[in-house]
């Protein structure tokens, strides 16, 4: 078997165990069921996205019982229920200034109409009882609008913190207090052979619960690494070490609960293997572990720290260790180390293999990036490795993509209302997948003076006139200092489509 090389949190190609090579994989949104090219499509599943449930084949031993942690963790788990613009091809007519616009701003402008919206759905789960919610980024990705309703039908409109597509986590808010939160748990206690409940909203089936078991941890199954690569974006920051499970789960379930038998939280439900798009016996969840530094960050920082080794890293199998010469088939081996990293400032190096992280101990690459990433750069670790047969210790600081110990903090910018419309600051995400530097998106369009140009929800305005727009507060800033005659407002939607529109002043 030909092995695959990765650099930790850098150059990262995952690698599956005993040599089954898997084609490229599908997010599953919107509740459509993913497609997966594989040279043994017949023979292995396809990895897909959850976002339902069938009854598992597990037998339940008598007196175990699932009630306690079902009454604790249904109330905290919501039905996220999304919307999205779809465009088509018609032109904006009617102004006898177009031709000038579209030549002044470019042929981009104007292209295309907005229509009927798309719907999409998925879970998502309250962590705190002044109104934050962890769902998957799949879910409310590139969504203009994101609605939440709970188990007892109280409905509320939810705004994007944060978002972390390396391991498909997001963070919303809602206007409320007093909520029904999770309590979080231990997902490094987990054992293989421990009962879990999956709950969550398939198949627009709220509030609905199933069991099963750990069927196996640390899980990579390449899919993270592959969506991102799909949409243009780096794979190689990606973290695969999921929680496998046989817990029934199915489209709707993206973003819901995975709980022990106390009812705490122990993962979010986020994909399952299947040829088909539903159920067919395995299911995976992001580690609460992982969850939980990934919601620390978004909150303290607004984007995740993610903090790295430095290393390229590489599976040991039989064939490799003895090609290498190796005397353990358990740990990673490194195959080279970054100029500058952590890695090589504590003296390890090429040929050397990682068997433990803080005394944790890690067999495969999976654990291991799962392990680096509850750090930040700045961070020390003990790290156990062998060289030649011997065992050492190192302590490393970890740093950043960019070889450094410093943390960033995203200034966090307010959500405004102007003139009926409610505008909210654009994502980091949404930055770097438009092109753009910063910008409003309008959320509230209501029967605003916007409203009547033609904008819908989800524009996000990027100047008005010759002024660039970098947060909602320059919408107010720049429409309050102009008076008379016809502004022109600049911008782009969640898809892509550049438009403007003129908005008359008195």
């Amino acid at each position: 078997m030909k092995t695959k090389q990765f650099i930790v949190g850098l150059t990262l190609s995952a690698m599956l165990g005993g040599g089954v090579a898997v084609g490229s994989y599908k997010l599953l949104e919107n509740d459509a069921a993913a497609s997966a090219s594989s040279q043994e499509k017949e023979e292995f599943p396809t990895v897909r996205y959850t976002s339902s449930m069938r009854s598992s084949n597990a037998v339940v031993p008598e007196g175990l019982n699932f009630v306690k942690a079902a009454e604790v963790s249904t109330p905290a788990v919501v039905h996220v229920m999304t919307e999205y613009s779809v465009r088509s091809s018609q032109r904006y007519s009617g102004s006898p200034m177009d031709p000038f616009l579209r030549e002044f701003f470019g042929d981009g402008f104007g292209e295309r109409v907005p229509r009927g919206p798309q719907l999409g759905s998925g879970s998502g789960v309250v962590i705190a009882s002044n109104g934050y919610i962890v769902t998957n980024n799949h879910v409310i990705d590139k969504a203009d609008k994101i609605e939440v309703v709970f188990d007892d039908k109280r409905k509320f409109e939810a705004t994007v913190v944060g978002t972390d597509p390396t391991t498909d986590i997001a963070l919303l808010k809602i206007n409320a207090d007093k909520l029904p939160a999770i309590r979080y748990g231990n997902s490094d206690d987990l054992r293989v052979g421990e009962w879990v409940l999956a709950v969550g909203n398939p198949m627009n089936l709220t509030s609905t619960v199933t069991a099963g078991i750990v069927s196996a941890k640390g899980r990579n199954i390449d899919i993270l690494r592959t969506s991102q690569r799909n949409a243009n974006q780096r794979g190689d920051m990606s973290i695969e070490s999921f929680i496998q499970t046989d817990a029934a789960v199915n489209p709707g379930n993206s973003g819901g609960a995975l709980v022990n038998l106390n009812g705490d939280l122990v993962g979010i439900n986020t994909a399952i293997a299947s040829q088909t798009g539903t159920f067919a016996g395995y299911s995976f969840a992001v580690p609460s572990s992982i969850v939980s530094k990934v919601v620390d960050d978004l909150l303290k920082y607004g984007e995740v720290q993610r903090a790295l080794l430095g290393a390229s890293i590489q599976e040991i199998d039989a064939a490799f260790a003895k090609e290498k010469g190796l005397k353990t088939l358990s740990g990673v081996y490194i195959a080279g180390v970054e100029e500058k990293s952590g890695a090589k400032e504590a003296g390890i190096e090429a040929g050397d293999v990682i068997t433990a992280i803080n005394g944790v101990a890690v067999s495969k690459s999976s654990q291991l990036l799962e392990q680096v990433a509850r750090y930040r750069p700045g961070d020390k670790v003990k790290v156990a490795y062998l060289r030649d047969g011997k065992e050492k210790t190192t302590n490393v600081t970890l740093k950043s993509l960019e070889n450094s110990t410093t943390l960033t903090k995203r200034s966090v910018a307010k959500t405004i209302t102007y003139e009926g419309a409610t505008f909210t600051p654009v994502t980091k995400q949404e930055m770097s997948k438009l092109g753009i530097d910063g910008g409003a998106k309008i959320t509230g369009i209501k029967d605003s003076q916007f409203r009547e140009t033609g904008m819908k929800d989800g524009f996000i305005i990027t100047r008005i006139d010759k002024y660039p727009v970098n947060e909602p507060k320059d919408i107010e800033k720049y429409l309050k200092d102009t008076s008379g005659g016809v502004i022109y407002i600049e911008g782009v939607y969640p898809d892509g489509l550049k438009a403007y529109y003129p908005i008359g002043k008195g």
